[in-house]
């Protein structure tokens, strides 16, 4: 058997013994992963500063992107921020046990649906070495067992978040194998054959990566290809505000699926508020790109094509259009949009509604940056990704995303065949008011 075959299997292994540990047991051992990302902070950092130095050497030899590099470094800030996030998934409620469901189907037949882990979640990312702890904490919280593949440019941040991950949790009493790491990027393709192991895949990176993932793997795949944003300015917009959003929603951090890439402006408000914003963008570096209308407001940017409009550029660009109306901004979102995040700029509650309700995206926001699209701002302690497929899990990922669930059907010796013929007993179907966890300490009593 191979490696990375072997992980796989002990990581399924591992995966029956994490679904039954208790939530205490659980958050005790993310605090201290918490504690240890704060406290290892100068070797977390020492490691990155390995891949970042590579990769500007490739960038200088212009086979990396300046976005690509900015992905990959760790900071103090960073390294702060994964220490909190991994203590708010800690904080949160246990996804695991929860009834969903629960129904008397007669007298002693008693029906409940209840959440579980999914099993063994294979995740795959790109130079995002921030990601490993986010993806170990979400998958240890809801008891799943995960195999992790990072990007080779991030081979050293990977392999230090590990270790760290692994010998702490192990030491707190997780079970042992419960994480595992492969790094050859040969091995991705075997993982992906490993459907007897692995029940899902978490895929973070370019598009041309994620569709590489979906077309050549059996195993379920939740993620999303590009993020191609959009902010429609409409024609009741606050104009100022519309000025911080549209700003915010590109500059405050380019590099990522969450940003815009393209604006809509209705034609009634153009001429005032595309000068304002235009000069905002250009004093950060901000290339412009425009349909003919808005070349005619904004004098020498350049042209945007058909490409523009279903471009996901993860850098200081953006391509402007102006519209007749609202119709027209959602229609243009539902056609070259990636159904991620999408947001409108109104006072007018009755476009605002229209808008909400039209765009087919994941995310829709009402005055609001669609930097907001994330994990941690929604109050998920973190995410695996964003998901902009309609099965299972849709937007920001977190815990409740990474459970599915199973029935328990309590009886008293009850047969199908009492329920059936002239003389067929009629079910109740009565809703109970019991949880799963009142059956389960009644169990544990017994």
């Amino acid at each position: 058997m191979s490696g990375v075959a072997s992980k796989a299997m002990a990581a399924r292994g591992a995966s029956f013994r994490l679904a039954n540990i208790t939530t205490k047991a659980k958050n005790a051992a993310l605090l201290k992963i918490a504690s240890a990302i704060s406290k290892n902070k100068g070797a977390l950092l020492e490691a990155n500063a390995k891949d970042v130095q590579a990769a500007e050497r490739l960038l200088k030899a212009r086979k990396l992107s300046k976005a690509f590099v900015q992905r990959l470094k760790l900071s103090d800030h960073k390294l702060r921020n994964v220490v909190e996030m991994v203590r708010s998934v800690a904080r949160l409620e246990n996804p695991v046990g929860r009834t969903l469901y629960a129904t008397e189907l007669d007298h002693g037949l008693e029906l409940y649906k209840v959440s579980c882990p999914i099993g063994v979640v294979g995740a795959i990312f790109e130079a995002r070495p921030d990601v490993l702890p986010q993806i170990s904490a979400l998958c240890l919280k809801s008891g799943n067992a995960v195999v992790l593949k990072g990007g080779r440019e991030a081979k050293y941040s990977n392999g230090a978040f590990f270790k760290l991950v692994r010998d702490v949790s192990e030491r707190a009493g997780v079970p042992r194998g419960w994480i595992q790491l492969i790094e050859a990027r040969r091995e991705v393709r075997e993982l992906l054959g490993l459907d007897e192991y692995l029940d899902l895949l978490l895929p973070r990176g370019s598009k041309q990566f994620v569709r590489y993932i979906q077309e050549n793997t059996r195993i379920p795949v939740l993620g999303h290809a590009e993020g191609v944003c959009h902010v429609y300015v409409d024609e009741h917009a606050d104009l100022e505000q519309a000025l911080e959003v549209c700003y915010d929603a590109k500059v405050q951090y380019p590099a990522v699926c969450n940003a815009v890439e393209t604006l809509l402006v209705h034609r009634a408000i153009a001429s005032r508020f595309l000068p304002g914003i235009a000069e905002r963008y250009r004093e950060a570096g901000v290339e412009i790109r425009g349909c003919e209308r808005t070349r005619r407001i904004l004098r020498g940017i350049k042209r945007a094509t058909e490409r523009d409009w279903r471009t996901e550029y993860l850098d200081l660009i953006i391509s402007i259009k102006i519209v007749d109306g609202i119709e027209e901004a959602i229609e243009h979102i539902n056609t070259y949009g990636s159904k991620h995040t999408d947001a409108i700029i109104t006072r007018d509650e009755k476009a605002a509604l229209r808008f909400l309700r039209g765009v087919d995206s994941s995310s829709v926001m009402l005055n609001a940056s669609t930097r907001f699209s994330d994990g941690y701002r929604y109050g998920l302690g973190a995410e695996v990704g964003i998901s902009t497929g309609k099965v299972h899990a849709r937007g920001p990922v977190g815990l409740e995303g990474l459970t599915t669930s199973k029935f328990y059907l309590l009886g008293g010796g009850h047969v199908v065949a009492t329920y059936l013929g002239p003389g067929a007993r009629p079910f109740t179907h009565r809703p109970l008011p019991k949880r799963w966890s009142d059956i389960v300490r009644a169990l544990e009593k017994a």
